[in-house]
């Protein structure tokens, strides 16, 4: 049977940068699907795109299905027969529908009676005859929100299609998408090589391409940029800071990358760093150049889809269109700094945070009081963050921010600082977005911490306190960020914080706003909910994680060291067999009737067993006390793991359901206080 390579491709207009990647993979896997799904055997299958084409090759694909016997059941003999013998209408229309007459049918014995058979021989399609409708259906399966129309064609597709290839080898598919026939031809660079060229084999496509300036792999040209850039930000005596994302857009935008550096005038230095980035990166698409010390060189790189003859050219033109970009920016720093961050209060008050819960400045008044609040608990500048918490939104009024959202933060630090601000005051300012991200960083000072935490905090009980939680992919004011970014701040900065006193606190400021009387357990759940997913990241197994969650801890920074003490037991000799005697004993506990108090009444004790145990559980209470308070939960675990033997004899040896009811009942009091001593640290019975 032939096997070969075959080439899909469809030529396009220009693809949005964003969504290439995505639409490419999903192209890939789509395909992929569609020959497994067809039986179709083959080897390597590879995504290929550029600006102006989706691509897949796969290799050593099968041409043609293999022939296969489908056995196809009937009417069982009983239904099939009538007295006399003759066929029913059942077992005729059966037959029928089959091709065949009853009297070919075959018997299909079973322990449940017989049954008629057909085995039909299935003659397997040609790939030209299936590839047409697998790449229809993979197109179908494409994300794209908004398709369009072109010309006076009734197709739709996210940009303009222009040419579609199926080959096969050297063999053309014949087929018809999206009214484009399929063709040899292969759109190449626009400007090198703009009448393109005809393929004449799969195996071909790659190479072809980068004879005419078109290199079709995207992950290769991200390579390309990566290594280009860092090489002439050497030249130029400094370093570019990794941006994949800016790679992987610039990457979507050329299909002959070449890499070229530009000049801007020092004096836009003066404007801070951080709104030159964002002029640079996200309108213009460049690479800013840093020296040593992490300070902005007045040099950035680009990256063009053209190998000129005559680069200066174009460095000329990218120096005329960065200049009045930069010149804004430092208009609006100047302008900016002539107005403080406190006399923008007022018109803070005129940008809706949320309709039932006020203004941007209701929300800084309430993140103000919380922050020193909060700051008052960990023996922080009360002030400094009163004073943050009310300033920390007033630079999204500023027309810096305004026009360059993403400096938001950093321009409040800026404009503190040119106030006279205390440099603690203006850092928590910046700092209490952070962390923005998963892996970000996070605030570093105490005052920092209380701003980011008040932030946060306001979100989730004003969000909840309305009622709007997220719900699948609808999380419009990032909620789910907020909590991890919250439990992330305490955890990692070891604060002895409580959940429950500061959803508490964080409710009292919102007065009569809030409409949900649950919103405390709500707000708590939901955060403590996050602890899952951020341990999983972790690598810390679910049972570890569900073991601690079911104590729900309402201290994070507790949280953290009892998921690592669990973490360590599970890895203990004596763990899974006291998780098994935890979980037996839950069972029993689960089914007594009767209060049980956890006393136990050493006169009932009657096994030499029963009484070991219960000195055994006396003594490593009293030695476990100390780690437990002090949160060397580890510590408390590795003396209750010393229980595994008086334990395992207990159960080897001693009825619980005593017929004398004083002492079964003594005996569940004295298993009551046996969980209780573990459930002090973890439900261990959960591990796995």
């Amino acid at each position: 049977m032939k096997q070969d390579t075959l080439l899909v491709e469809l030529g396009t207009e220009e693809l949005p940068p964003k969504a290439l990647k995505q639409l490419s993979e999903s192209f890939k896997h789509g395909i992929e699907e569609g020959l497994n799904k067809a039986e179709l055997a083959f080897g390597e299958i590879k995504a290929l795109a550029t600006p102006r084409r989706l691509a897949v090759l796969v290799n050593s694909l099968e041409g043609q299905q293999q022939d296969k016997v489908v056995e196809k059941r009937g009417p069982s003999v009983d239904v099939a027969f009538d007295e006399a013998g003759q066929p029913t209408k059942a077992a005729q229309g059966w037959a029928r529908s089959n091709g065949i007459e009853v009297s070919e049918a075959e018997r299909l014995e079973t322990d449940k009676g017989a049954w008629l058979l057909h085995k039909a021989e299935v003659k397997g399609e040609s790939l030209a005859q299936v590839l047409p409708g697998i790449v229809e259906d993979a197109l179908k399966k494409l994300p794209i929100p908004k398709p369009m129309r072109w010309g006076d064609s009734d197709a739709q597709f996210i940009r303009p299609v222009h040419t579609l290839t199926l080959l096969f080898g050297d063999e053309l598919i014949n087929a018809s998408l999206l009214g484009i026939k399929s063709g040899r031809h292969i759109n190449a660079h626009r400007f090198h090589a703009p009448d393109g060229f005809d393929i004449q084999h799969a195996d071909d496509y790659e190479a072809q391409l980068y004879k005419h300036h078109v290199i079709a792999d995207q992950a290769k040209r991200m390579e390309l940029i990566r290594t280009s850039i860092n090489d002439l930000a050497s030249q130029l005596g400094g370093t570019v800071e990794t941006d994949e994302d800016l790679v992987e857009e610039v990457s979507a935008l050329v299909e002959w990358p070449v890499a070229l550096s530009a000049s801007f005038d020092e004096q836009f230095l003066t404007v801070p760093k951080e709104a030159l980035i964002v002029t640079m990166k996200d309108d213009q698409r460049y690479f800013p150049v840093q020296d040593d010390k992490g300070e902005l060189k007045p040099v950035f790189i680009f990256i063009t889809n053209i190998d000129s003859k005559d680069p200066k050219q174009i460095i000329k033109g990218n120096e005329r269109v960065v200049r009045p970009r930069l010149a804004d920016a430092q208009f609006f720093f100047e302008s900016d700094k002539k107005v403080t961050l406190s006399s923008r209060l007022d018109k803070l008050g005129t940008v809706l945070f949320q309709k039932q819960l006020g203004t941007m400045k209701d929300k800084s008044e309430r993140i103000s009081r919380l922050s020193a609040r909060i700051a008052g608990s960990l023996n922080a500048d009360e002030q400094h963050a009163r004073l943050a918490g009310e300033l920390c939104k007033t630079d999204l009024v500023t027309d810096m921010v305004s026009e360059f959202p993403e400096t938001q933060g950093v321009m409040g630090r800026h404009y503190a600082l040119n106030d006279g601000l205390d440099a603690e005051v203006a850092d928590a300012i910046e700092q209490h977005y952070w962390p923005r991200f998963a892996g970000d960083n996070l605030p570093t000072s105490d005052v920092s911490r209380s701003v980011a935490l008040a932030d946060k905090l306001d979100s989730l009980v004003g969000i909840f306190g309305i009622g709007q939680t997220p719900k699948g992919d609808r999380d419009p004011f990032a909620l789910r960020r907020a909590a991890l970014g919250l439990i992330r701040i305490i955890v990692e900065s070891n604060l002895n914080l409580d959940l429950y006193e500061l959803i508490d606190a964080a409710i009292g400021e919102f007065g009569d706003r809030l409409s949900n009387n649950d919103v405390r357990e709500n707000v708590f759940n939901f955060i403590i909910g996050r602890f899952r997913p951020w341990y999983q990241e972790q690598g810390i197994s679910v049972d570890v994680i569900q073991a601690v969650l079911a104590r729900a801890p309402s201290r994070p920074a507790d949280f953290n060291l009892r998921i690592h003490a669990v973490d360590a037991f599970k890895q203990h000799d004596a763990a899974e067999s006291l998780s098994a005697a935890n979980k037996r004993v839950g069972n029993i506990l689960s089914k007594s009737e009767g209060d049980l108090t956890g006393k136990i009444d050493h006169t009932l004790l009657v096994a030499a067993e029963e009484k070991t145990l219960a000195a055994q559980i006396s003594e490593t209470e009293k030695s476990a006390e100390p780690e437990i308070a002090a949160g060397n939960y580890e510590g408390a675990l590795t003396r209750m793991a010393s229980l595994k033997s008086p334990i395992d004899d207990f159960f080897e040896n001693v009825m619980v359901n005593d017929e004398d009811p004083a002492v079964r009942q003594n005996r569940l009091n004295l298993l009551y206080q046996l969980r209780g001593m573990f459930l002090r640290v973890a439900d261990i019975s959960l591990l796995q």
